[in-house]
């Protein structure tokens, strides 16, 4: 069994074949197709996090209207890139959003990949410390975070303060009793899979990965996900991790579909660079017939090692189609593959 989401980056752009064209448009229907994939079963809703893009970028509001508008699906984030982030305030942010939706958020955070622009995350008023680099900046501000979310009083109390307070030292509010234990980390190395572990975060593990091996991509997110579970096993921590893996996946059931996505039946790793001296491979897309799809999928490693599929969906194709998508995998290939 399995649990499956749909992750969504959020375009828009003004294009004759997009549904969503506006940011409205795209937010709206982000809301609209979080009720719809309760309706229709799924377990999660995420949403990717791009600054200064035609994505979408501030996630509390729209988590917020989310959780306010369903009852049982998980509401989260793959990922923030905590560069951008005060820690503080984002506590803030994710207890309020945590407590609208009845404890359903599952947080997804990172050190970041390459944006937009250059170093953003300056102009968000942050910077390294002397002698970091803006990876360890992420990581630093993403253990005050989970620090935080612990809500141990911190800070000082005025002793002239406007409403009486409670003794001792003061935490931020709201606090949400559990956040804590359901922040993820993406990770794009071995490494920081197992720094994650140790950290007592899940596990996000997407389409790309940073080249360790040359193995294909799915063996080597799988040993990821193995390493990743031997250092939570050796951290002892009192609960089970959790691990999601991200796939395109599109059963080809109507013409439109294949009009769509039957060009990519034959899909393949791709190698590429994020930065200039970092390697990168890209997993293959998943498209075809059901009875192919299960058969495929049935061999990608990864995928057996992780609880959650989280399935990419192209938003600007509108709300009914993305459903369309979404109740295909579970009507036609879930089932075949054990995860139904």
């Amino acid at each position: 069994m399995k649990k499956i989401g749909f992750l969504s980056f959020g375009h828009w752009a003004n294009h004759p074949a997009y549904r969503a064209r506006t940011a409205s448009d795209t937010l709206l229907q982000s809301i609209d197709l979080a009720v719809a994939a309760e309706e229709i079963g799924l377990d999660g809703a995420y949403f990717r996090v791009h600054h200064f893009a035609a994505q979408l970028a501030s996630p509390f509001p729209l988590l917020s209207a989310i959780g306010a508008k369903t009852k049982s699906i998980e509401i989260g984030t793959g990922v923030i890139d905590m560069r951008y982030e005060n820690p503080l305030y984002m506590v803030e942010d994710a207890g309020a959003a945590d407590l609208i939706s009845g404890g359903r958020l599952q947080l997804g955070v990172s050190r970041g990949s390459p944006e937009q622009v250059i170093d953003g995350w300056r102009y968000f008023g942050y910077q390294p410390a002397e002698g970091e680099t803006d990876a360890d900046m992420g990581r630093r501000k993403a253990l005050e975070f989970l620090d935080k979310l612990k809500g141990v009083g911190f800070a000082q109390p005025n002793p002239y303060p406007m409403f009486p307070n409670p003794p001792g030292l003061l935490r931020l509010e709201p606090y949400s009793a559990g956040l804590r234990e359901r922040i993820w980390w993406g990770a794009a190395t071995n490494a920081t899979a197992v720094w994650a572990a140790e950290n007592g975060m899940h596990l996000q593990s997407s389409t790309l990965k940073i080249d360790e091996s040359g193995k294909p991509f799915h063996v080597q997110q799988a040993e990821q996900i193995r390493l990743y579970k031997e250092a939570w096993k050796k951290a002892g921590h009192q609960r089970e991790p959790r691990v999601s893996v991200s796939r395109s996946i599109f059963a080809l059931i109507t013409e439109q579909d294949r009009q769509y996505f039957g060009h990519d039946t034959k899909g393949e790793d791709k190698i590429g660079f994020l930065e200039a001296d970092q390697r990168a491979i890209f997993g293959r897309s998943y498209a075809g017939e059901p009875d192919q799809l299960i058969k495929d999928l049935a061999q990608d490693e990864a995928i057996q090692e992780a609880d959650t599929v989280l399935l990419t969906i192209p938003n600007t194709l509108g709300v009914e189609y993305n459903v369309h998508v979404l109740s295909s995998i579970l009507k036609y290939v879930a089932p075949g593959l054990g995860w139904r």
